[in-house]
């Protein structure tokens, strides 16, 4: 494995520079991670660059594309399988946020499909973006799933480093990122890959041995 160190500010610049370079009318691209890997947090910090760049961005996020809770739930509050197969309305970010951006799409996203905590959904309205949008997509399990994004980021914990991140609250998901590992091979399918187990020293993998 080759790992290039690299500041928070070079990373995004890296990544801004590899998205501004993508062809077609829009760019759909996922973040991928476990939650402790801070997935959310790199996919804020690539809006406003690439703002500037002329490329008006809307963030999506996988927590706002659950599924309802009588099916995410109904083995339970802490059944790891059904993190890994039904938590996440995969076929609705498909429907609202990546066919839109497809050629011949509509250009219209929806940033949320599901209201987690009021277990409904928060009825907000399409976010039309224009020739050369972006739709930024984070969260977990993203890889392997055959969703069309045009740029996938996948931000690797070694397993040590994700017991030792993810909260204790949340340790019942790790068999599902075993699973992910296991079975997707996130490090081999991702565009980039970023090792983020040292919190502001990111380290892109250039090569996998």
């Amino acid at each position: 494995m080759r790992v290039r160190p690299v500041t928070p500010e070079r990373l995004v610049a890296e990544l801004v520079d590899r998205i501004d370079a993508l062809p077609g009318r829009w760019a759909r691209v996922a973040v991928d991670g476990a939650p402790a890997a801070g997935t959310g947090d790199l996919a804020d910090s690539l809006v406003d660059p690439l703002r500037t760049r002329g490329r008006e961005t809307v963030r999506v996020r996988t927590a706002d594309y659950l599924r309802p809770a009588s099916l995410r739930l109904e083995h339970g509050r802490r059944d790891p399988d059904s993190y890994y197969e039904g938590w996440f309305d995969l076929g609705g970010l498909t429907r609202e946020v990546l066919d839109p951006l497809a050629d011949g799409g509509s250009g219209e996203v929806l940033p949320a499909l599901w209201d987690a905590e009021a277990d409904r959904s928060p009825r907000l309205p399409g976010v039309p973006l224009p020739p050369r949008g972006v739709a930024i997509v984070d969260g977990p399990l993203l890889l392997g799933a055959g969703l069309p994004f045009d740029l996938t980021v996948h931000l690797w914990l070694p397993e040590a480093a994700l017991h030792r991140l993810t909260p204790e609250a949340e340790r019942w998901t790790l068999p599902a990122f075993q699973r992910y590992a296991d079975e997707v091979s996130p490090l081999h399918l991702a565009d980039h890959v970023v090792r983020v187990d040292r919190p502001g020293r990111p380290a892109v993998v250039d090569s996998l041995d």
